[in-house]
């Protein structure tokens, strides 16, 4: 229920309708310096995605999946909201080129548990990288992504192949560059 002028609780909203400003309950806003700002929230036929393109020969696996992660979440637009999924489809090729530093691959290891007492099953990621390339990416990406519904929906946009070639061509991905994903020296 609204306070008096339709102020609920204390914080910014409170001292916008202190000054006098209207302020509707269920909107959202807030104040700076003295001026009330309602807080944009996009709607779902606002939200354009575009096709990414990454390939991932040379990359450094955990620099590629930051990058890949924030485009899939929208982080990168203006128009980004934490509750919402505001970003693109994002395909990886050449996932069994991914680079692992540090000896990363014998001393990570990927974990997976079959549900019966004594079923904890792990795999080094080396051992990942050689059998199945895309699950190692995938689970990269996976960790950088919010946990819930919203991160699932987020990861169903990740198409992610071992080798150069993708089914994806229709869709006319734009190649995304990342740099900061590559191996130094």
């Amino acid at each position: 229920m609204c306070g008096p002028l339709g102020v609920v609780g204390r914080g910014p909203g409170r001292l916008a309708a202190a000054r006098g400003a209207p302020l509707n309950c269920r909107a959202v806003s807030t104040t700076f310096r003295g001026i009330l700002l309602r807080t944009y929230t996009p709607k779902a036929g606002e939200i354009e995605r575009a096709w990414r393109l990454v390939d991932a020969d040379g990359l450094v696996l955990g620099r590629m999946a930051t990058e890949v992660a924030r485009h899939l979440r929208g982080k990168h637009r203006p128009t980004f909201a934490p509750h919402l999924d505001t970003g693109d489809h994002v395909v990886v090729v050449n996932a069994a080129k991914v680079v692992l530093t540090a000896g990363k691959g014998d001393d990570k290891f990927a974990y997976r548990h079959s549900g019966y007492p004594g079923g904890l099953k792990k795999t080094s990621f080396s051992e990942l990288l050689e059998k199945s390339p895309e699950e190692l990416v995938r689970r990269a990406v996976r960790g950088m992504l919010p946990k819930g519904t919203l991160g699932r929906q987020q990861l169903a946009k990740l198409k992610v192949y071992a080798g150069p070639d993708h089914p994806h061509a229709a869709q006319s991905p734009e190649p995304l560059e990342l740099a900061s994903a590559k191996r130094e020296g």
